[in-house]
């Protein structure tokens, strides 16, 4: 039976319930400003006949009965005289106004003393940076006028600058980094240490709006994120950076949080990543969650080349082909992860020429994980072997159209050890923990537009994807479930995103059903 069109009612209910509502909006804001004075009127009468009923019920009973003598004489006097009640119902009208008015003291309207002194102090501190001798009409100026300068000001709780609007003359040279970043710089020191600011230089207009950022939330942790298949989060970031957001479960509550989506597949742009950091800023905590996501709809080589087990809960995992930390086993897994680069990419292609669909095997993404390989290029100049990175140049040239998705995860100290074939290939990049501004500009490609903060927690730093801006990050706490200070609830987090174990933790003698990638050679590391 043919399906019948849902009613209009329904279709399109949501933008008719949207108008209805502004509708029904303004016309009780239209109402509400029509009957003002019927209201105020209304609301003195209440407050008269309050006070009235309090001044009964505290006059004492033996003085009741003149006081009901007092009142009648005086309303008797007032329907003898002429125009008496209409003046009565005056004086009454205008009292009622006189005390139903708001008594609310109105909002300050400006700055305070010590707000004023504060945006002064920023006005002077910019004086020698926006002003030259020549000009006739100096906008910064000592002595000189805030108010022209800073049009928009807001502060926060504790009277320091929370959002300023900052114009310049237009011969101030905005163009240069340096010159912008001695003027960020100030800002910073001026308007308050210790947290993080945005800054929006618009050239056209010469204004700069400087806002100060809220901290990124720490308390997310590793659970299964609602994406599409070759969606990867990378981490979480500011409300007004994405267009998106997911519900995330914070123990019994939920709320919606940005998050920074890596898309990978044939149609992306970035199919591969690079991940740099410090000792300790959450290089394997990112890699972990990335494996834990990219096991939902493929399968995962994991290569450690540090040699400290953060992946042994990987090992025997379903869809998880190997964890290697030794050099062979490295050396084995990367050559088949080429080899099997090339297979799909020769079954698709003959796949193409008879016009029929790629097969199956071709479709179900593969993911190469390194983490640290520079340690192992050492250990493999060392004993004359060949650089396990040099491998991984048919992956990363062709992996778009294979299904194949390289991740490189490496510390700072290291980067210069990395190839060029990764340095051309990873459009995707993240960088964590602290960092110098020449180190992210060389990692990400372009400089923050925000201050890095004072303390920086694990998992926090900044991601670009591709030629987009750099946004703040901050990954989701996965740690390694077998560490002893990983706390009960984060460890049971991530056991429950692991699949099922399919073999054996430890490895048995013999030949492993997968080629030589999945032959464990954690007795060598």
């Amino acid at each position: 039976m043919a399906r019948r069109p849902l009613p209009r009612i329904l279709s399109n209910g949501s933008a008719q319930i949207a108008r209805s509502r502004e509708l029904a909006r303004t016309a009780a804001d239209s109402a509400t400003d029509v009957l003002q004075p019927l209201i105020t009127v209304t609301r003195g009468l209440r407050r008269l006949a309050g006070a009235g009923q309090r001044k009964w019920v505290e006059t004492p009973k033996d003085r009741r009965g003149p006081l009901l003598f007092l009142v009648a004489t005086v309303i008797l006097v007032v329907a003898l005289v002429p125009y008496g009640p209409l003046l009565a119902a005056i004086t009454l009208m205008a009292a009622a106004a006189w005390y139903g008015r708001d008594h609310t003291p109105p909002a300050p309207t400006g700055p305070d003393e010590a707000q004023v002194r504060r945006l002064q102090s920023l006005y002077e501190a910019l004086v020698p940076y926006f002003s030259v001798a020549e000009d006739p009409a100096p906008l910064y100026a000592h002595g000189g006028d805030w108010e022209k300068a800073f049009p928009t000001h807001d502060f926060d709780d504790d009277g320091r600058v929370s959002r300023l609007l900052v114009r310049y003359p237009a011969y101030f040279m905005d163009g240069e980094v340096m010159a912008r970043a001695r003027i960020e710089q100030l800002l910073q020191a001026k308007s308050g240490r210790g947290r993080e600011y945005h800054f929006a230089w618009e050239q056209e207009g010469n204004e700069l709006t400087v806002t100060v950022l809220p901290p990124l939330p720490t308390d997310i942790a590793a659970q299964r994120f609602v994406t599409a298949p070759g969606e990867t989060v990378l981490g979480f970031t500011d409300p007004a950076d994405v267009q998106r957001t997911l519900p995330l479960g914070f123990g019994e509550t939920q709320r919606d949080v940005p998050p920074v989506v890596w898309r990978t597949g044939a149609r992306s742009t970035e199919p591969h990543l690079l991940v740099a950091g410090e000792p300790g800023s959450g290089l394997s905590t990112l890699v972990r969650s990335i494996a834990l996501q990219a096991l939902q709809y493929g399968e995962v080589v994991v290569v450690d080349g540090g040699g400290t087990g953060e992946y042994a809960c990987l090992t025997g995992r379903d869809g998880v082909l190997a964890v290697e930390s030794g050099l062979a086993g490295a050396l084995a897994g990367l050559e088949w992860a080429a080899h099997e680069t090339e297979r799909r990419l020769i079954s698709a292609n003959h796949a193409r020429q008879a016009g029929q669909p790629a097969p199956e095997d071709t479709k179900n993404p593969l993911w190469i994980l390194l983490d640290r390989p520079g340690a192992l290029g050492h250990l493999a100049a060392a004993d004359g072997h060949r650089d396990p990175q040099d491998l991984l140049e048919v992956p990363l040239r062709h992996g778009r159209a294979a299904g194949v998705t390289v991740v490189v995860a490496e510390q700072f100290d290291s980067l210069d050890s990395l190839g060029e074939a990764v340095r051309q290939h990873t459009r995707a990049r993240v960088v964590l923990g602290s960092a110098s501004p020449p180190q992210l500009e060389a990692v990400l490609g372009a400089p923050p537009h925000t201050t890095p903060p004072q303390n920086v927690p694990p998992g926090r730093g900044y991601a670009r994807l591709g030629a987009g801006p750099v946004l703040r990050l901050q990954v989701p706490a996965t740690p390694d479930p077998y560490d002893d200070a990983t706390s009960e609830t984060q460890r049971r987090a991530v056991l429950d995103l692991l699949p099922v174990r399919t073999a054996p933790s430890e490895p048995e003698p013999g030949p492993s059903p997968v080629p030589a990638a999945a032959e464990p050679a954690a007795a060598e590391g």
